[in-house]
């Protein structure tokens, strides 16, 4: 999916920098992901790769299961505009730290798919580090992680109401009540649009 949407009409790779990166819930993601590299770098560093795996599996989970659903729809967008742009640079750069966080536990399906978008290998790039990620949240000091965290409840609970229901995930929801508290709604209301697109919300209460 993210190397799709980095795709040119060539076939060339054509991807934001981390200074696009501008949506409250990317730089949220990507605020934790530095916190991953970070837990995974000292449990290497201590030969505990057991640790190492579970941070960047648990991550890696959440990524799919709920970021990559959050902003499906936003990085389906106009690359041109700020909260596609902010999207897949956001993207982008997951992808690439979240590949070589996984490279020493997945030697063969890691290199195959760098290799679909990086020259070389992917065993000869750098270990990430939080720097490379710290262009995404520069002069962004409100970086809340509670934007995705909130974000990823109410759409979880939208999923389950529409499973109880017997509803497909694309039936629409007429009217969404969130009741929480007052910090939580105003995290929520930073990525009300990506939740309302998620979810098929038509109206949040």
């Amino acid at each position: 999916f993210v190397l799709g949407r980095i795709a040119g009409g060539d076939g060339t790779v054509v991807s934001p920098g981390p200074e696009a990166v501008t949506a409250p819930i990317d730089r949220a993601m990507l605020a934790r992901l530095a916190d991953v590299v970070d837990e995974a770098t000292v449990a290497f560093e201590e030969f505990d790769y057991a640790r190492a795996l579970e941070r960047t599996e648990a991550f890696f989970w959440a990524f799919c299961d709920d970021y990559l659903e959050l902003v499906k729809t936003r990085a389906y967008g106009d690359p041109a505009e700020a909260g596609p742009a902010s999207a897949r640079g956001a993207l982008v750069l997951a992808l690439a730290v979240q590949l070589r966080l996984l490279a020493p536990i997945l030697p063969f399906v890691t290199e195959e798919v760098w290799s679909w978008w990086q020259a070389g290998s992917v065993h000869n790039a750098p270990w990430p580090e939080r720097e490379e990620i710290g262009p995404a949240l520069a002069d962004h000091a409100a970086v809340t992680a509670s934007v995705l965290d909130v974000a990823s409840d109410v759409l979880g609970q939208v999923r389950r109401a529409k499973t109880t229901a017997k509803r497909s995930m694309r039936s629409p929801v007429a009217v969404l009540t969130v009741a929480d508290t007052s910090e939580r709604i105003a995290a929520l209301l930073l990525a009300e649009d990506d939740v309302r697109d998620a979810g098929g919300v038509m109206t949040f209460v």
